[in-house]
């Protein structure tokens, strides 16, 4: 269930050029799902709408909330000048999430992109909880260059292929490249990341005949499904309006691949 609540800084710092890794203490970490996200209320009111932000990871004692974003604009900037001991508001949780039970016993790629990176951690943490072994969780992520983040974290779960568009670091390319190159197959996919990563990411699985969940990243405003300013075609029409569409921050993040036409 949704809501509104008032969290507190517990630490941040820069962990790349531009991107900020903040730990909140909430009560809405008890709830939280890998693949969900918050939105974060900016304290300047001329900044009208609040920032969704993926949620990174859960604390193990249910008490506190990672979340790893970009620098975008005038409300992110805001928030990565936060101090410990502050107040933020946010709401949340929002969204569906990864359905960690359809890796369970089987041979899996966690695929992130850029800022796509940060929600594959909580999922990859789950599965390991699930029983799965760190060979069968093969997590697949793609940065711009050497200057990566989380890769120390997201290696304690799971053996850690990466992709760098520079060449600097592991596959010179993206994700699709660092598979073939390792070698490496699955038996489900899950993604968060940009776009044309995600399209790649469903041929591939439509090739391999494997299921992939992906989780799609859009501007949003409202966050709850009101506005309608984030809507993907569906293969489906919806059952209410009866229209080819569905609202990324409601009935997603979280999709099925072959459910929508991206």
């Amino acid at each position: 269930m949704k809501q509104k609540v008032t969290a507190t800084v517990i630490s941040q710092k820069e962990i790349a050029p531009a991107i900020y890794d903040m730990w909140i203490a909430t009560d809405l970490a008890e709830q939280a799902l890998p693949g969900q996200f918050i939105c974060v209320y900016p304290k300047n009111k001329s900044t009208l709408l609040p920032r969704p932000i993926s949620i990174c990871e859960v604390a193990g004692d249910k008490k506190a909330l990672r979340i790893v974003y970009r620098i975008a604009g005038q409300g992110t900037t805001e928030f990565s000048g936060y101090q410990a001991g502050e107040s933020v508001e946010v709401l949340g949780t929002l969204g569906n999430g990864f359905p960690v039970a359809a890796g369970k016993g089987k041979k899996v790629f966690l695929m992130g992109g850029g800022i796509g990176v940060p929600p594959i951690l909580q999922l990859a943490k789950e599965l390991r909880e699930e029983g799965l072994a760190k060979e069968e969780i093969q997590i697949v992520v793609g940065y711009r260059d050497s200057r990566m983040f989380l890769k120390e974290d997201l290696e304690q779960y799971g053996t850690v292929y990466v992709a760098t568009e520079d060449g600097s670091f592991g596959t010179k390319g993206n994700v699709m490249n660092a598979i073939e190159e390792n070698g490496i197959s699955a038996d489900v996919i899950f993604a968060c990341g940009p776009m044309p990563m995600l399209r790649a990411i469903k041929q591939y699985a439509e090739e391999k005949d494997i299921t992939a969940y992906i989780s799609l990243e859009e501007h949003m405003a409202c966050g709850v499904g009101a506005c309608l300013g984030c809507v993907v075609k569906t293969k489906k029409a919806d059952h209410h309006s009866h229209v080819h569409n569905a609202r990324i921050c409601t009935d997603g993040p979280v999709f099925e691949a072959a459910e929508v036409d991206i």
